[in-house]
């Protein structure tokens, strides 16, 4: 039996407001689950974004270096 199955046999015995509660939580659920997922995704863009950016810059030749500074502190 599947879980899906298992809690459609919890469900048959609730009374309807019980029923309104489980509806509840499992649409809770599955926007807690969207947004994460949206998250996620964000991150993956934003990291592949930096990281198409930011290629081939580490092989640039350094200008400056601790000789070229005027001041040090």
């Amino acid at each position: 039996m599947t879980i899906a199955e298992q809690i459609v046999e919890y469900l048959a015995v609730l009374p309807e407001q019980e029923q309104r509660e489980v509806l509840d939580f499992v649409e809770f659920l599955e926007n807690r689950y969207r947004q994460q997922s949206q998250q996620s995704e964000n991150e993956s863009w934003s990291t592949f974004s930096l990281e198409s950016a930011m290629q081939e810059l580490e092989d640039d030749p350094i200008e400056y270096t601790v000789a070229d500074l005027k001041e040090t502190f």
